[in-house]
């Protein structure tokens, strides 16, 4: 696994995180970020991409 595959799992398990703490204060838009975080995780663990090279690919479509 490498560094790029490794941050995007931390990031996956950070947005379940942020998804729980959400649910818990009914804080939409903690949920919202948290979903996100998680898709460009396993996205970056899939893929091998870095974040920024997944976001510019994302802002382009």
């Amino acid at each position: 696994m490498n560094n790029d595959q490794l941050e995007g799992k931390w990031k996956q398990v950070r947005g379940q995180f942020k998804q729980k703490y959400g649910d818990v204060t009914d804080d939409d838009t903690t949920y919202s970020e948290g979903k996100f975080d998680e898709m460009l995780g396993r996205l970056q663990e899939r893929t091998g991409k870095t974040k920024e090279e997944l976001k510019r690919e994302i802002d382009s479509m």
